[in-house]
């Protein structure tokens, strides 16, 4: 019964991974501020007819245009540059030449796989409908909050079509249900496998944790070092550009934690590789590794939380309750939203700003987060005193945190996101034993995991693969 509820949590989870997981918060970014009535929210680049169709190239040639052939199945120019914007517009990737350049690269990497996948789907006679697809893409507004016309609206921007999003869904379908076809009934997660784990987590419950996300980029074989060293400094770079983390891992990451933006939950010291466990414990939290050579492959960490040992008592003191200083640093963003907006204009703002302040980590990350919303404003306010303030803002402020977002509130300008700039006072946490249930399903994702990489592995190795 305990091996059946880990393989349904599982599935659910590479489920939500095709849903909202795939295109991550980029869509609530971008289109969360436009109502279903046509309103806009002075976003100047957000036209209600942007919807239009741009299904197909002007020119013949670009979609026969054929840049590779994996086992005899073609892809063309104008695949790869669709999935290059798709990839570009819904994780939030700046758009740049250089940076079009290195998420083309990865895309064409992307699509020589998916062809490899949808083939050995086919073999196993799999095959998705269109209502599972459809059904995913209403997954995927629902997690975003957004209507029809707002998605379209967001693949229009990169100038990407419906197809194309259908295309990416329908492949990891496919891939999903043939792993599950290959490996149906393989794994076996005995009571005492578990049993063994649970006391080995209780046995590290005096040692430090920490919560981390994760980016894989698999090594199949030595030769292929260089490439997916290249591969994994690229995605560096788009991070480090304002890309968020959780959206490009679940572009690319090749681990099953891409379903939930990397997050591989808590792990203790000593847990990881020595070659991770080394570079978290350097790390401080809300920082992101360079890429790190271990078992496997090339690894890039995002630190979210450290987790005192066991039993550590934490102070709970309030941000109220400290010295509030007569002066502070502070930045703010402004989603401008004209005279009057209807209240459900206003609530999707309101929406949208709050999803941008979960990821608001410092002040010099706004300036790059400002840029996905179209007609967003930032504003460097530099060193404020309180008392020039009104009595609410000044209030909300006292309630908030070193370093962290004031909580988004509906102004006569717009809808406000405040922030503190002065230095955050680390947020202590005791590490909290998990429940069976959630060691299995642990443990039954690293098994599935690892049978997928080498499935995948296998599919490659013995693919004809000729790039034009």
């Amino acid at each position: 019964m305990q091996r059946h509820k880990a393989r349904i949590t599982i599935a659910k989870r590479w489920r939500l991974a095709l849903a909202g997981g795939m295109l991550g918060v980029a869509f609530a970014f971008l289109g969360g501020c436009s109502s279903d009535d046509g309103t806009h929210a002075r976003l100047p680049d957000v036209e209600a007819n942007a919807q239009a169709d741009i299904a197909a190239p002007k020119d013949d040639k670009l979609r026969n245009d054929i840049v590779a052939v994996v086992n005899d199945a073609p892809i063309s120019a104008y695949d790869l540059r669709q999935r290059t914007s798709l990839i570009m517009v819904t994780s939030g990737i700046p758009d740049t030449p250089e940076m079009y350049k290195k998420v083309r690269e990865q895309a064409f990497e992307q699509l020589q796989t998916e062809a490899l996948q949808r083939q050995e789907a086919q073999k196993k006679d799999v095959t998705v409908s269109s209502v599972e697809v459809n059904k995913r893409i209403q997954e995927i507004m629902e997690d975003s909050h957004i209507s029809k016309a707002q998605l379209e609206q967001i693949l229009a921007r990169g100038h990407v079509t419906m197809a194309a999003l259908r295309a990416q869904i329908a492949s990891q379908l496919l891939w999903q249900r043939a792993v599950q076809m290959e490996y149906a009934g393989r794994i076996n997660i005995s009571p005492e496998a578990v049993d063994a784990e649970m006391k080995r987590l209780s046995e590290s419950a005096g040692k430090v944790h920490y919560v981390v996300s994760e980016i894989f980029i698999a090594v199949d074989n030595p030769d292929q070092d260089a490439k997916a060293h290249k591969d994994a400094e690229n995605i560096y770079d788009q991070i480090r550009s304002g890309a968020p983390f959780s959206a490009v891992a679940r572009q690319f990451s090749q681990s099953p934690s891409a379903a939930q933006g990397g997050g591989i939950g808590v792990v203790y010291d000593g847990q990881l590789a020595p070659e991770l466990n080394r570079a978290l414990a350097k790390m401080k939290t809300g920082e992101i590794s360079q890429p790190i050579r271990a078992v496997g492959g090339y690894y890039i960490l995002a630190l979210h939380q450290r987790l005192e040992p066991y039993g550590t008592k934490i102070d709970v003191t309030k941000p109220e309750d400290r010295p509030t200083p007569e002066s502070l640093p502070l930045a703010r963003l402004l989603l401008p939203l004209g005279p009057h907006p209807s209240p459900r204009l206003a609530e999707n703002a309101l929406r949208v700003a709050n999803t941008l302040a979960q990821h608001l980590e410092s002040c010099s990350v706004m300036p790059k987060l400002v840029k996905q919303i179209q007609g967003a404003v930032f504003m460097d306010l530099g060193k404020v005193r309180l008392a020039d303030l009104s009595a609410s803002i000044r209030e909300k402020i006292v309630k908030t945190d070193p370093g962290s977002p004031v909580q988004p509130f509906l102004s006569d300008a717009g809808v406000e996101v405040f922030m503190r700039c002065d230095k955050a006072i680390p947020k202590l946490q005791a590490f909290q034993m998990p429940t069976r249930e959630q060691v299995e399903n642990q443990m039954f994702e690293e098994q599935i995991s690892a049978m997928a990489r080498r499935y995948n592995r296998d599919l490659k190795r013995n693919a004809d693969i000729e790039i034009r």
